[in-house]
């Protein structure tokens, strides 16, 4: 079938494909890209792990204390008054050389190693010291304030998955157990471009009709917090020849985002152009804001084509593009995570189509509620700054009262399901 017959057949006369089929149908397409690379710590912030990373020592490497205070054999630590002889120090780096035996013990700090001879530690503030004696005034159980050699990972055990959506913490768990460097897969490469006689890059002075490209900066910000290698195209005229060089250049990366009436097949020169190149298709899906897409795939790229309304361009990433540049990466995408929330006021909406509206998360008379954002037109990109969540209304819900439960996916969230 051809382009110009699979647009008519994804037209507003056709049901809109619900939100989770138009999900699974991109996912189902995409598969992870071949190819890895060696990176160092430094470099590895959200990229994916191509294979398991096993601890090479035990975490922590030694038995040492939680806290300040003073190391000892468990049985001189059964009974509160009891007196021992103060034989040294243990620092975290500068251990204790010798051995405690029965009624000794040693002075410790948080994270030191706790010598041979001890299994306990009793915080500073339930000892008495003079000068060589230290009395303890309160009895601890044997095992008390020691974290053991191992706690965390034992050696030989696998510390991360390949898969993995390598985070801030996770660079401190390759650290821990000495891991320079991790094999990862390669980044998918995205260009992106704007289309329309409309758009002025900003800093130029704008003529009558004109606006500003805001969406190609909200793409570049919502690509680079996924990590991903970004080739930026710039704002492509509504013209054939333009367009053409455009999807020629962005079908040598892995995906290609456009924004606009373009990205939809408003004019016979677009459809002719993708028609070109490859296999794409224009759906409807039913959700609010961001109807129209565009998805398929020119040469070897993955093609998605967004709405030119900056707040429907930035919910169909999130809720469709943000998925398969996760899979794309070789990783395991997370559906959005939602939980339920009284809003703290009424909410306008008709039933039909699944609804993303802008709220903030605020604390209610009960807890924590959700605040719905004043100006919900698809234009308004100032509701996607000040918010902090979308508000998921099901496409059976009307309009919702103050107070009443809504479900809200929160902006901050993971991208991979690590489960």
């Amino acid at each position: 079938m051809s382009i110009k017959a699979r647009k008519a057949a994804g037209g507003h006369d056709t049901p809109a494909l619900p939100l989770e089929e138009a999900r699974q149908r991109i996912l189902d397409a995409i598969s992870a890209l071949d190819g890895e690379e060696s990176v160092g710590l430094h470099q590895a912030l959200h990229r994916v792990l191509a294979e398991p990373v096993s601890a090479a020592i035990d975490v922590p490497a030694h038995t040492n204390s939680a806290m300040d205070g003073y190391a000892l054999r468990g049985e001189d630590a059964a009974a509160p008054g009891s007196e021992l002889k103060l034989i040294g120090e243990s620092f975290a780096g500068r251990p204790f050389a010798g051995a405690v035996g029965p009624g000794q013990c040693i002075r410790i700090m948080t994270g030191a190693v706790v010598p041979d001879g001890a299994d306990t530690v009793i915080m500073q503030e339930q000892a008495e010291r003079d000068g060589e004696r230290v009395r303890f005034v309160k009895s601890a159980r044997a095992g008390a304030n020691v974290r053991p050699a191992g706690e965390d990972l034992k050696r030989g055990e696998t510390a991360l998955n390949p898969g993995r959506w390598l985070t801030a913490a996770d660079l401190g768990v390759l650290a821990s157990v000495g891991v320079p460097e991790v094999r990862v897969r390669r980044k998918p490469r995205v260009a992106f471009f704007s289309t329309g006689d409309e758009l002025k890059p900003v800093g130029q002075e704008l003529e009558p009709g004109q606006i500003h490209d805001s969406n190609r900066y909200t793409l570049f910000g919502l690509l680079t917090e996924l990590g991903v290698e970004i080739e930026d195209l710039g704002i492509v005229p509504d013209q054939r020849d333009a367009l053409d060089e455009a999807l020629q250049k962005a079908s040598l990366c892995d995906a290609v985002l456009s924004t606009g009436g373009a990205s939809v097949g408003d004019a016979d020169y677009v459809v002719e152009a993708l028609e070109k190149l490859g296999n794409v298709g224009f759906w409807q899906v039913a959700m609010k804001p961001g109807r129209p897409l565009a998805f398929g795939r020119i040469n070897q790229a993955w093609f998605f084509g967004l709405p030119g309304n900056p707040v429907s361009a930035m919910v169909t990433f999130l809720q469709l593009v943000r998925p398969a540049l996760v899979k794309l990466a070789g990783s395991t995408p997370a559906l959005p995570a939602q939980f339920a929330l009284p809003t703290t006021a009424d909410i306008a909406k008709r039933p039909g189509r699944r609804e993303f509206q802008r709220g903030r998360l605020v604390a209610g008379e009960n807890g924590l509620a959700v605040a719905p954002f004043g100006h919900q037109g698809s234009g308004v990109l100032r509701s996607m700054s000040e918010a902090d969540c979308l508000i998921n209304l099901a496409p059976g819900i009307g309009d919702v009262a103050a107070g009443q439960s809504v479900m809200v996916e929160p902006f901050a969230q993971p991208v991979w399901n690590g489960a």
